[in-house]
Formats: structure tokens, sequence, C-alpha cells
């Protein structure tokens, strides 16, 4: 999937997480992806709602990957209703 969906010059990750029916407060990143400098998101399912706010900036995530320093940009998601 990540090659799929990432910009042609990034690097594969190390690192990856999957989440499910996740809501998310405004945070940085840490733990053991900590010093990979770009995060890749995207959402999969059928919802409505649930995009990703980075640095105060709405983006819809659904089936549409954004690319972010989540270790230094705050970001959370908004509220969302499905799956």
């Amino acid at each position: 999937l990540e090659r799929v969906i990432s910009p042609p010059a990034r690097p594969a990750s190390t690192m990856v997480a999957v989440n499910r029916n996740a809501h998310f407060a405004p945070h940085v990143d840490s733990g053991a992806g900590a010093g990979q400098s770009r995060s890749l998101i995207v959402g999969l399912g059928v919802y409505t709602g649930g995009e990703l706010a980075v640095e105060g900036k709405v983006h819809d995530v659904r089936h549409r990957p954004l690319e972010f320093d989540g270790w230094k940009q705050r970001h959370w998601t908004l509220p969302f209703a499905g799956e």
C-alpha cells in the first residue's frame, strides 16, 4: 500500500501503525518511530468527517494520502461517523 500511495521520492518507512476507529487529541508523535522525519497518513473505510488537522489546517485524508512531519507538527483527528 505504501508504494502505491507514497510520493515518488519518499523512502520506505521503517515503522507502520494501523488504527481503526481512532480519535486522537492534539499531539506530536513519539515512541518507536522517533527520528523518522515524515509521516504518511491515509484514511480508509466508509465514514464521514474524520479529517486530520495539522497545525490547525484541516486536511481530508479519506482516500487522499498526506505527508507531514508528525514529530514536529501538532496534529489531531476531527470527529467522524462510520468506520
